[in-house]
């Protein structure tokens, strides 16, 4: 188990994000990667639909990134990455929680000339979640560049208040239009810093840390996958609704199902019981991949 160091915590602390060029095995990430044309397709290994299909081969239009939510439901590829361990472990210890447990996943794939995503606060959808705060694992299966499109933070925005979600996602004429808003209206110049990472390699963000990422300026695609945690004490909220999630809420009880909301990891040694047994799936390449 990887163990964040004071340092890192420290730096956590001061920027709202942290970057580690190596905490994922290189080689998974390549493998999870090279997932994507089949996932992004409906070839879905478990035969489940993911909770969110944002961008489909055809129906959307080639220069748009393309976003997949909760893919863990769908391949056993991205849930051996994204469930792992070692990522709850290490958001939950940034967020000083007793554990953590996925919310949900993205799988973003960012073709040569695909258009920015906006900069926005994870924090500013988090209103089902009681407490309505995340901690966010992104992870490189590319090395990514600031001409590639990569994901970008303003060092000490986690410290700025939580502003109301942003006009447009995906594809907005100024992705950074939000973003300067708030800035001005706390009197700081934002210092913006650009991921750059190998394969493998991670950022963590508080859910209140402005990002968004650029258009793909570079030859070649930019893919991560990325594992937004809660804590593993997190209920869902009494009356504010998830459009997509509530549908995993039981009537009258605010707690949170492990069957869609599995913890990763526990302070107490606990982690989902069912979890690596799921995650040992689909070790066989399916028919289509051949």
């Amino acid at each position: 188990m990887r163990e964040l160091t004071p340092a890192e915590i420290g730096r956590f602390d001061e920027d709202g994000f942290l970057l580690l060029d190596s905490f994922i095995d290189p080689d998974e990430a390549v493998r999870v990667a090279a997932r994507f044309e089949h996932i992004f397709r409906g070839r879905f290994e478990s035969g489940l639909y993911p909770d969110e299909w944002n961008w489909r081969e055809d129906r959307d239009a080639a220069d748009l990134a393309r976003q997949i939510c909760n893919g863990w439901k769908s391949d056993f590829s991205v849930a051996r990455l994204v469930l792992k361990p070692e990522i709850g472990c290490a958001c939950a210890t940034l967020a000083r929680w007793p554990g953590a447990r996925i919310a949900q996943d993205n799988i973003i794939w960012k073709p040569s000339g695909a258009k920015p995503l906006g900069f926005h606060q994870d924090d500013s959808y988090n209103g089902w979640i009681d407490p309505p705060h995340m901690l966010t694992c992104w992870i490189a299966l590319d090395a990514t560049s600031a001409k590639g499109g990569t994901i970008e933070y303003v060092r000490g925005s986690h410290k700025w208040p939580v502003s109301p979600p942003i006009r447009q996602f995906h594809a907005p004429e100024d992705y950074r239009k939000e973003l300067m808003t708030a800035a001005a209206e706390v009197g700081i110049q934002p210092e913006i810093v650009p991921v750059e990472l190998p394969p493998g390699g991670v950022a963590f963000h508080d859910g209140r840390t402005w990002h968004g990422s650029d258009m793909n300026r570079a030859d070649r695609p930019r893919r991560s996958a990325v594992a937004h945690c809660m804590s593993s004490g997190a209920r869902f909220h009494p009356t504010k609704l998830s459009y997509i999630y509530n549908r995993y809420k039981r009537v009258g009880d605010t707690a949170m199902d492990e069957s869609y909301f599995p913890v990763l990891w526990r302070d107490d040694g606990y982690r989902t019981p069912w979890l690596e047994e799921y995650c040992a799936r689909g070790s066989a390449v399916p028919a289509y991949a051949k």
